[in-house]
């Protein structure tokens, strides 16, 4: 940005009269790049109109995607010929799950003990399970979670165990690390909903987690792949490729989290781990 161009932002921020054409001008072509509320006026000590019914309305759509239910059916039937299981969280209600963050993060009982297992009981049983959990906002799951699913599995090469995708409700992030402690799943995938905001209200995040202990695995075990909504957000094919390159370092390394970095420029690395 020129001198001149930062000089007119300057006087656009501090001036209380309405913008001018060359002023606007700017503000136009700086919306192009981003979906912040930038250079939006003033009308007296307030927003104009425009802008604030626009703010009202993405308030709705956050809130509305906070609290829309989550219907399996959406997911399942986005995923054919994908055996799918259906659990439930510690968390009987949408308040419950909102008020007790923990109990989104616990399987309940009655869902665990029919999670189904291989025949060997082992660790091992599958190389990765994928948990589609509503999180915080269901419309990002229903619209993105299969789409990626079939990316990324498309992807994987062949003699990867796939287990059978469950679809979680009620849940957080840590919601996998007990459901593939139950289903005895070397590592996990879980595509949640993530927090709406006022420029997004369906955005999917993607966290992988290898070997992961209920209770002991903390964030700094995981890799996460934030804002995926094409076509403002994260494609289904960007994601893809860099979780299924994230997947298969981790099984190499035994490990995801700090230690696997996903490198921009080189790929996918393996830091050292210390001690």
């Amino acid at each position: 940005m020129t001198d001149r161009q930062l000089a007119t932002l300057v006087r656009a921020l501090r001036a209380p009269e309405p913008l001018e054409s060359s002023d606007a001008a700017l503000w136009t072509g700086l919306r192009r790049h981003t979906q912040a509320r930038i250079g939006l006026g003033r009308a007296g000590s307030a927003l104009p109109t425009r802008h604030r019914l626009e703010l009202q309305a993405a308030h709705a759509a956050a809130r509305d995607a906070v609290h829309s239910p989550f219907d399996p059916d959406v997911v399942a039937s986005a995923l054919p010929g994908v055996p799918t299981v259906r659990v439930r969280s510690a968390a009987p209600d949408r308040l419950t799950y909102l008020q007790r963050p923990d109990l989104g993060r616990r399987l309940d009982d009655i869902d665990r003990a029919h999670l189904p297992r291989d025949t060997c009981g082992a660790w091992d049983d599958w190389d990765v399970v994928f948990v589609v959990a509503d999180g915080l906002s269901s419309r990002a799951v229903h619209d993105h979670a299969a789409p990626v699913i079939r990316a990324t599995t498309a992807r994987l090469p062949a003699g990867w165990r796939v287990a059978p995708v469950v679809l979680a409700e009620q849940a957080r992030v840590a919601l996998g690390d007990d459901v593939a402690h139950a289903l005895g799943a070397a590592m996990v995938v879980v595509l949640v909903g993530e927090r709406p905001g006022m420029s997004a209200a369906d955005s999917l995040g993607a966290y992988l987690t290898y070997a992961p202990r209920p209770g002991h695995t903390t964030d700094a075990d995981r890799n996460c792949l934030s804002n995926i909504r094409p076509p403002l957000g994260l494609s289904y094919d960007t994601a893809a490729a860099k979780l299924t390159s994230l997947m298969t370092r981790a099984r190499e390394l035994g490990r995801t989290g700090v230690s696997l970095k996903d490198d921009l420029e080189g790929g996918v690395v393996g830091l050292p781990v210390a001690g």
